[in-house]
């Protein structure tokens, strides 16, 4: 027997039942497994010219856009974070989901088969996420659509090759940029350097050197991967809005930085042998230097993180 009595200057402390996280009945989850199955066959039926294309690219160009392969994986993981509120949402058919659905299979059609202007990877692309976003909103309804929808953005604008022709808008300013950087880098640390265009000539006792600043040079591709693991890290790591902008937009000059790092140490050393800037041993110092500038990018985490100190939070229920 417990008794109802304690003393005056006992405090009182409020136990909280410890909460266990939803779970879902066998026979739901079954469901949708299967349905998910269905779902992802049917996607990958329908959208199979697209899919088969996007990997041999990324493959054929894993420097480039290899990122986009590891970007689904990413795009589960948020979801997964999110499973706990996921389940305790009562899933509903929206029937409104259907339209986007309709739209989005007819203009991939019309761009994979219509007229020659609009058959193009990102246009396909569009349809492809219109009838992905159409999907989760007709099986899931409005409330899982509000906890779905950002990882579902970003593996659609992340999850793609972006065509050349849209990428010469930005990649011949960030060629200018580049060469200009480099120029400005290889004379501070000493090594005689000339700028032509978007062309470096480095002199090495009276016989020039040239390297060329062509458009894989330009930093367009780290840039996509950098902001690409800056809107991950912001998402799982930050938890102030104005800290995720930021940090998503440190990666622009980040990336643009180092990709100048890149291209000086490419022209030192073609001073050695000019076959070490271009083939393989160009593409490997590429990938050398990723290691450093994501050292770089945790740098850049940790101040922001750092920045805001938290207060601790008193416990409820305790005696003042």
């Amino acid at each position: 027997m417990t008794s109802a009595f304690r003393e005056p200057n006992q405090a009182v402390t409020a136990v909280a039942a410890p909460t266990r996280p939803p779970e879902i009945e066998a026979g739901a989850m079954r469901g949708l497994v299967v349905g998910g199955a269905i779902i992802t066959a049917l996607l990958l039926w329908v959208f199979w010219e697209f899919f088969a294309s996007q990997f041999r690219y990324a493959i054929r160009h894993q420097a480039d856009w290899g990122h986009t392969l590891v970007i689904p994986l990413i795009a589960g993981y948020f979801i997964y974070l999110q499973r706990n509120k996921l389940l305790a949402t009562p899933f509903k058919t929206t029937w409104v989901g259907l339209l986007p659905v309709v739209v989005g299979v007819a203009w991939y059609v019309v761009c994979w088969l219509g007229p020659p202007t609009l058959r193009h990877h990102n246009l396909q692309a569009a349809g492809l996420s219109l009838t992905l976003f159409g999907l989760v909103l007709l099986f899931f309804g409005g409330r899982a659509m509000a906890l779905l929808w950002f990882p579902l953005l970003y593996m659609c604008i992340f999850g793609q090759t972006i065509s050349a022709k849209l990428l010469t808008y930005v990649t011949f300013p960030m060629q200018d940029l580049t060469a200009r950087g480099s120029w400005v880098f290889l004379n501070l640390i000493g090594v005689d350097t000339d700028r032509t265009g978007n062309i470096l000539t480095v002199w090495d006792n009276g016989i020039s050197r040239p390297l060329n600043i062509a458009e894989a040079c330009s930093g367009m591709r780290m840039l996509m991967a950098f902001l690409a693991l800056g809107v991950a890290m912001a998402y799982t790591c930050l938890r102030r809005v104005w800290q995720q902008v930021v940090f998503v937009l440190l990666g622009i000059p980040t990336a643009i930085f180092v990709n100048i790092l890149r291209v000086a140490t490419l022209a030192v050393l073609s001073l050695f042998d000019t076959n070490f800037a271009a083939g393989d041993f160009h593409t490997f110092i590429g990938l050398l230097w990723l290691v450093p500038a994501f050292l770089m990018y945790l740098g850049l985490l940790w101040i922001l993180r750092h920045l805001v100190i938290e207060e601790p939070v008193s416990p409820a229920g305790e005696a003042s």
